[in-house]
């Protein structure tokens, strides 16, 4: 078992890069605000992150349950549609999609 001295120095390291990742974006970004680059990311970011949640756990579930492809599908445009509906409020309509998806998962 490492003794104390060494668990507080592995601590007090990971402590410090977390911190040096969690900070320096903030840092830099403060230079990059006016930046093109950094707008269309603020624009796109958002969208590819939910794309790739949707299409890794859309495979999930088709692999794993095929005839729920249909409900899935069906949620997903439940989903864009309270998205547009609602003044594109990803909380909400994430929210009611699953929600969408767990009612007809589990009535139908």
């Amino acid at each position: 078992m490492p003794g104390t001295a060494y668990l507080v120095a592995v601590l007090a390291i990971v402590f410090a890069i977390t911190l040096a990742l969690r900070a320096v974006p903030f840092a830099v970004l403060r230079r990059l605000r006016g930046s093109a680059i950094v707008r269309q990311l603020s624009v796109w970011m958002p969208v590819g992150i939910l794309a790739i949640l949707a299409v890794t756990a859309l495979h999930g579930t088709i692999v794993a349950e095929p005839r729920a492809t249909l409900y899935a599908l069906l949620a997903v445009a439940v989903t864009a549609g309270v998205h547009l509906a609602f003044g594109r409020r990803t909380i909400l309509s994430v929210g009611i999609g699953t929600a969408a998806y767990v009612v007809l998962v589990n009535a139908l």
